[in-house]
């Protein structure tokens, strides 16, 4: 293991040498190209070519320089492994309070989502994030342990303007809540009754808060407190599929909604 490790260690203590190999790894090059790109000098070009070369990474044929297929290898171990520390950089302050357990993809599949998070400036920033992606999709499905009085009223506009469909499963505590509201249980009661809306109750509690607007996936992440600590969206393909499928589970096995018991 101590041998690996030296290696990464070795690539890890200069940008050049881990430019120069990724920039070899996608097709040779002569050290003036590579000297253009990176900004690199001749001479730190030459060690790092000169280092190459004892590892059998890179090659020499004609005028240019060449990574032969461990080279390769190596210059796609370390772009994989840069992807992975740059995704948990992005996670790192979010990490406690994700429902892991419930997600049915890898977490490399989050690279390219958007991590909002309350600041100073703006406390609601999350689920402003959230709203926007409401406000601009034509179809809305959700599985969600909470619904908030601005997704709702966001909702409820766009679904009786004729702009948006809209499918959720709430748990009963969600709707308790909204039922001890007035004003927020009728909009519940117009959504319910609306041709281009349905809800239904979940059998059990709801672990995780899941909003799929169009193609991009939303989750609002909550520490045990209830308080909101950041909202999480992407289009990645596998964690759309793994929305859709969590969204049509809960939906199998819940009933539609029926107002009178949270009115009694």
């Amino acid at each position: 293991m101590e041998a690996p490790l030296e290696e990464i260690e070795f690539l890890a203590r200069s940008t050049n040498r881990v430019e120069v190999l990724r920039l070899l790894a996608t097709r040779p090059r002569t050290r003036g190209e590579l000297a253009a790109t990176t900004g690199a000098s001749q001479a730190t070009l030459g060690r790092v070519l000169e280092d190459f070369a004892e590892r059998s990474w890179v090659t020499r044929e004609g005028g240019k320089y060449v990574a032969t297929a461990t080279g390769e290898l190596v210059a796609d171990g370390i772009d994989d492994l840069v992807a992975v520390l740059e995704t948990e950089g992005k996670l790192r302050d979010v990490v406690a309070y994700l429902p892991t357990a419930e997600f049915g993809f890898d977490l490399r599949h989050l690279a390219d989502a958007t991590v909002t998070v309350p600041s100073r400036t703006r406390p609601s920033a999350p689920l402003q994030r959230v709203l926007e992606g409401m406000e601009g999709a034509t179809t809305l499905r959700a599985v969600s342990h909470t619904l908030n009085e601005q997704s709702l009223a966001t909702a409820h506009s766009r679904v009786t303007g004729g702009r948006q469909t809209f499918e959720a499963v709430l748990s009963s505590s969600t709707l308790e809540a909204l039922a001890a509201e007035d004003q927020l249980w009728a909009q519940v009661r117009a959504l319910a009754d609306h041709d281009d809306a349905a809800i239904r109750v979940a059998d059990g509690s709801v672990p995780l808060s899941v909003t799929i607007a169009d193609d991009t996936v939303y989750l609002l992440v909550r520490d045990e407190g209830g308080i909101l600590r950041a909202a999480i969206h992407t289009d990645d393909s596998a964690v759309r599929d793994w929305a859709a499928e969590t969204f049509s589970g809960y939906w199998e096995h819940a009933t539609p909604f029926d107002p009178t018991p949270f009115e009694a």
